[in-house]
């Protein structure tokens, strides 16, 4: 066996590398009407539309999300897809010739009220959640606070804050904390904490369970 370290792609996440309050952009990725908060970082060979990424939300890459509106904290693995567009069902053919036209070399003007429509069916995640990979977030979905989705899972309906779901279609498989202290935490809203505060707050983060964090911190 021979150890091998070789390539030239950029790891955010070695020992020496520090992300800052400007966004990182991988140059391979697409960005197009969005912002992105403070320490973000996206990934290499990624799309991102019409969205926004809160502070510390990171995207690892091959990502593909638009018309969504991302909470503070979000962590998305490789292969995620947020928000894939719909196709018009109750039309004679799927094809996007119909609403891509100029594309096509056709007539008449792309049809406006397609991307309208989809823009409608704009996607909600909260704070601290979590996407494994290759997951699909389906147009129009909510995903509540402290959430995890399983790797490989089609969300198609609304997640509560703190479940757990996994599969084809997503169902809940358990909640990560008790109703009780996914309460209390949510008033905490420790996501919402400046950089100091969340520094001083560390050993905490790593080492209580949820249920002691809150006791600890609840005003």
């Amino acid at each position: 066996m021979q150890r091998i370290n070789c390539g030239e792609g950029v790891d955010p996440w070695t020992g020496a590398r520090v992300l800052s309050e400007v966004p990182e952009i991988d140059p391979t990725s697409l960005v197009r009407d969005s912002d992105f908060g403070r320490f973000t970082y996206l990934g290499p060979n990624s799309a991102v539309r019409a969205s926004t990424i809160g502070d510390y939300g990171y995207a690892m890459g091959s990502n593909q999300i638009a018309h969504a509106h991302i909470g503070k904290f979000v962590n998305i693995a490789t292969g995620v897809r947020i928000n894939p567009s719909n196709h018009p069902m109750w039309r004679a053919t799927l094809h996007h010739f119909t609403y891509r036209s100029r594309s096509y070399g056709m007539s008449l003007d792309d049809d406006a009220e397609i991307f309208d429509w989809r823009a409608q069916d704009a996607i909600t995640i909260g704070p601290d959640v979590w996407i494994g990979h290759n997951a699909i977030i389906m147009p129009g979905v909510s995903i509540g606070t402290g959430a995890a989705i399983g790797s490989g899972a089609v969300v198609t309906k609304d997640v509560p804050p703190y479940a757990i779901v996994v599969g084809v279609p997503a169902r809940v498989l358990r909640y990560r904390m008790d109703d009780r202290t996914a309460e209390r935490m949510q008033a905490i809203a420790w996501w919402d904490w400046n950089p100091a505060q969340l520094d001083a707050a560390l050993a905490d983060f790593r080492n209580l369970s949820s249920a002691a964090f809150v006791e600890k911190y609840e005003r």
